[in-house]
């Protein structure tokens, strides 16, 4: 049985396949999707594959309407942890007495939908029927008579995007990738002219020995990043930058016994995350660490700047800019949004995704979003004055290799607002920068040079990813999906200190959300970035009783 037989005149399709294999499979899918004139418009491959890093992988493909995803898990946590409507699925060597997908399945699988086995049990067999699967012809139909949840309406393929830093700059990208006209609205003159204009920000994945869910999200919008920055040109090519490699030196011999701990696990490839002792650390690096260091040979720095210009170029002439327009307000007229400026209204459209930063909960439906900005001082030094680094280095501070002659050294966390340069901050980027490279004289004497920004934190660390809540009509809501939201009205942000490589794959979340397409991560953690989680954690804050001494 062959999915092309039933994708002709369909809008999209999404076809599931329980083993990835050489990927032959899918090749010959893809080409057959560009030889069918009555193909669909988009076509979604979401496959299990072995050799990965665990989790969801989305790979870019040739074309920006051919989307895969490869998951590394088993097919039962696979397919309950999967947003997405399959239209076909293909299930390869179900032998033995698993039952468990079928459910699972059966939840995701659109009306009709087709499945092809090379073998099924007696038993798995009676479970797919007990779902509504009704076995025909060498294959089996859904044809269940319950009700489908109902997807939301694709809305009119129109955006406005405010905020042109990282956050803004990747969801215009991903939106006009798939067909949207996105109007990107900016207080400054320029792009990245806040926390994405400094010189250099570093990429480089988080480990964790338990695996947890702020390690899982940023291993998968790292290795989302590695590949999406190809699509644009490369890091060092079309974006300004270096995959050198970063080197994340311990800080101390208790992190170093964590460390080891975790390498020993053998969960990650030695391109993704490789222990260093001692010696050889310093070695590699070419100065002591003392401690030994975790080596990160995929990652690098890369300009935010030139990220988001080779972004903005990506999007053709689907984008328009309106840029120095100041402060902005949006305010709701009929099933529209409006977006006003000091000057007057500058852009209408029914779709709307906040993407400022902190700054964003100045906009009145945003404001009790729980958004921190906290003050980062970069410090640039001659590079001539310090040792040239082969990587990326970092621990409490971090020290890029030299780029048109200056190397960056930082960034400083502020609880003020001052955005101004102050000596007070430089110090203590020098002293941190001394520990670092083991040299007290090391920046001794540079003067006040560098940048300040703000970084948009929440209080779990995460991004804000997903429709806007309406905390005040939240009410008793108990459940994410039951937290009312602004109709149309998105957030991203939250990036605090990895926006270069949340960006894209937070965009990606949200595009895919917005067209009804399988979302390319777990839906665990797409709940733990949802913007609604905090009218939940309000909620319980309230109703945990006060604690009080006895007389």
């Amino acid at each position: 049985m062959n999915p092309s037989r039933f994708w002709q005149g369909r809008e999209r399709y999404t076809v599931f396949d329980s083993a990835y294999g050489d990927g032959s499979r899918t090749a010959a899918l893809i080409e057959a999707w560009r030889q069918d004139p009555d193909r669909p418009a988009r076509l979604h491959i979401v496959a299990l594959a072995e050799g990965l890093l665990p989790g969801f992988h989305r790979i870019p493909q040739q074309e920006s309407c051919v989307t895969l995803d490869l998951l590394n898990a088993p097919l039962d946590a696979a397919l309950v942890q999967l947003a997405a409507r399959i239209d076909f699925a293909r299930l390869h060597g179900l032998r033995g007495p698993n039952t468990g997908f079928a459910r699972a399945l059966a939840r995701l699988a659109a009306s009709d939908a087709r499945l092809a086995f090379d073998w099924l049990e007696q038993e798995q067999v009676a479970a797919l029927m007990a779902q509504g699967f009704v076995f025909e012809g060498g294959g089996a139909r859904f044809a269940s008579r319950k009700p489908r949840p109902v997807l939301p309406e694709v809305p009119a393929r129109h955006a406005i995007v405010i905020g042109a830093g990282l956050a803004g700059c990747a969801a215009a990208e991903r939106l006009c990738a798939r067909g949207w006209d996105v109007t990107l609205v900016e207080r400054h003159a320029a792009p990245a002219s806040e926390a994405s204009g400094n010189l250099a920000g570093i990429f480089m994945p988080l480990l964790s020995k338990d695996d947890n869910i702020p390690t899982r999200l940023t291993r998968a919008a790292y290795l989302y990043a590695l590949r999406y920055w190809e699509t644009l040109g490369g890091i060092g090519k079309r974006i300004e930058g270096a995959a050198c490699g970063v080197m994340q030196l311990a800080r101390d011999a208790q992190h170093a016994a964590a460390s080891r701990a975790i390498a020993a696990g053998k969960r990650y490839p030695r391109a993704f995350a490789e222990w260093l002792e001692a010696e050889q650390a310093s070695t590699a690096l070419g100065l002591p660490a003392p401690d030994g260091a975790w080596l990160f040979r995929q990652g690098g720095w890369a300009r935010p700047g030139s990220v988001c210009e080779a972004m903005l170029d990506a999007c053709g002439a689907r984008l328009t800019r309106r840029f120095g327009v100041g402060s902005v307000r949006i305010e709701r007229v009929g099933e529209e949004w409006e977006v006003h400026g000091d000057a007057g209204m500058i852009a209408r459209a029914a779709t709307v995704v906040l993407a400022a930063g902190a700054a964003s909960t100045r906009i009145a439906q945003a404001a009790r979003l729980p958004l921190s900005a906290l003050r980062g001082q970069v410090t640039h030094l001659d590079a001539s004055t310090l040792p040239q680094l082969p990587y990326v280095l970092c621990r409490e501070a971090y020290l890029t290799p030299a780029a048109n002659g200056v190397a960056c050294a930082g960034a400083t966390y502020d609880l003020d607002a001052d955005p101004r340069l102050r000596a007070a901050s430089q110090q203590e980027n020098l002293e941190r920068l001394q520990a670092l490279v083991s040299d007290p004289d090391a920046g001794l004497g540079a003067p006040l040079r560098g940048r300040v920004g703000f970084r948009c934190v929440a209080p779990d660390r995460l991004p804000l990813v997903g429709g806007l809540p309406d905390f005040d009509a939240a009410g008793s809501t108990e459940r994410l999906r039951d937290v009312p939201r602004h109709p149309g009205v998105f957030s991203l942000l939250g990036y605090a200190s990895r926006g270069l490589i949340w960006a894209p794959l937070c965009a990606e979340l949200l595009a895919a959300r917005l067209e009804n397409e399988p979302l390319p991560l777990e839906a665990a953690l797409v709940d733990a970035l949802d913007p609604a989680r905090f009218v939940l954690r309000a909620r319980r804050s309230v109703r945990m009783p006060a604690t009080f001494a006895p007389d």
